[in-house]
């Protein structure tokens, strides 16, 4: 069976920096997948190659059985929403104007948002729970409601799989947990393949099955968070005690 995302042998970089090393894994359709790691470890990294925003130096990267290099930009946003860890907005765009966005890759390009394009934003807004901000400018929101915003576009947007650049880091914890709780929502009521980088790594043991942990641009354990969560490798790979790391 085709994995929803493959990386066979990928290394990338930025100019003369590798940053992603030899990389191999699969994701298969509806599974949700924590990638966590220390600093500069090339988390995001590895999620702007499933987007298609940075191209492999080596190897390849699939989405289903199409490379995405082949694919143009609106190919790749009706497969794959994408949830920066912040993003700026340089226009005055209210909060129901900035999710319309994600309807974009499914317009009729000539007439413009139909009666689904609406109801999806609108659903979308309602699920992330932003209804209470209708009617507001985007930019004068706080950076964690900004961050709710995003994530009701990524909604809105209805791609199959779902990347977020560490989503609840403007978050408190109330809205962290929501956030959790609507993601775990998505996949297993919607079936949305869910691939998020993540620093807390509570968080990601709790509501993620799967981890990717990566050092150093390389994969060095992939699986269930009690098997990849070892004292060992909390203190190899993040340099503290197991008993810190899980409380951060």
């Amino acid at each position: 069976m085709t994995a929803a995302v493959s990386l066979d042998a990928v290394s990338a970089g930025y100019r003369r920096r590798e940053v992603v090393r030899d990389v191999d894994v699969r994701i298969e359709a509806g599974e949700r997948v924590a990638i966590i790691g220390p600093n500069g470890a090339g988390k995001s990294t590895l999620l702007r190659l499933i987007a298609g925003t940075l191209r492999a130096r080596t190897g390849h990267v699939r989405l289903g059985d199409d490379l995405v290099e082949r694919l143009d930009r609106v190919a790749i946003a009706r497969r794959v929403a994408a949830v920066p860890s912040q993003a700026s907005l340089p226009f005055a765009m209210t909060v129901e104007e900035v999710v319309a966005l994600g309807r974009l890759p499914h317009e009729n390009a000539l007439r413009g948002p139909g009666p689904s394009d609406v109801a999806a934003v609108a659903a979308a807004i309602d699920r992330v729970g932003l209804s209470h901000l209708v009617g507001r400018d985007a930019r004068e929101l706080s950076l964690g409601e900004r961050q709710l915003v995003l994530l009701a576009l990524a909604v809105a947007q209805g791609s199959p799989i779902l990347l977020l650049d560490e989503p609840t880091v403007h978050l408190d914890l109330r809205h962290r947990v929501e956030a959790m709780e609507m993601l775990v929502d998505l996949n297993e009521r919607d079936g949305t393949t869910v691939v998020a980088v993540l620093h807390d790594l509570g968080l990601a043991s709790h509501f993620f099955p799967r981890l990717l942990v990566v050092d150093d641009g390389r994969l060095v354990a992939d699986g269930p968070p009690p098997t990849v969560l070892t004292d060992d490798t909390i203190r190899t790979v993040f340099g503290v005690e197991p008993v810190h790391a899980l409380r951060a």
